[in-house]
């Protein structure tokens, strides 16, 4: 006896189902993009110190909030004050404002904001996963405007744009 083509697809369509089930339910997957190994239950996310040269007197906090944040929204860990399973420290290196379009008669048409943070991971549970590394995010503004102006906005932008990568590098695996 064959079968027909729409039972075929609906055979399919249902192995997908069940495979992609049991992914999730092993912990190897979840729908919101994060890949933590099922023995990893907590998480320490600890102060951002600034380091760069130019001041942003609000920048650190924000920006360790927005990723205790984005961690409590994006994963299952429950946040620690220490030794948690894993384990994030991160300082402001960077902050700088260059110009990135130059008009005809040479002058600076837009700037862009550059936000730099290097990031200690530590993976207690898993120690080859352990990293350092630098992550850098951008937003640009007409310099018709002054950076006190939108300087706000675009930290926002930035610290969101960070947080993303640092938690695709941490517990996402892209």
């Amino acid at each position: 006896m064959q079968t027909k083509p729409s039972h075929r697809l609906f055979f399919r369509i249902a192995a997908l189902a069940v495979l992609l089930g049991a992914a999730v339910a092993c912990g190897i997957y979840s729908f919101s993009g994060t890949s933590i190994q099922p023995d990893v239950k907590s998480v320490t996310i600890n102060y951002f110190e600034y380091k760069a040269l130019r001041v942003n007197p609000s920048l650190s906090q924000d920006l360790t909030e927005a990723m205790k944040e984005k961690f409590r929204k994006m994963t299952r860990l429950e946040q620690v004050e220490m030794d948690g399973d894993l384990e994030i420290a991160g300082e402001v290196t960077g902050y700088d404002v260059k110009a990135t379009a130059v008009t005809a008669e040479e002058v600076a048409a837009q700037n862009r904001l550059t936000v730099t943070v290097k990031i200690t991971f530590t993976n207690r549970k898993h120690p080859e996963d352990d990293f350092e590394k630098s992550f850098s995010a951008y937003s640009d503004y007409d310099s018709t405007q002054s950076l006190d102006a939108v300087e706000g906005t675009l930290c926002e932008e930035i610290v969101d744009k960070l947080c993303e990568d640092i938690l695709n590098a941490t517990v996402a695996n892209w």
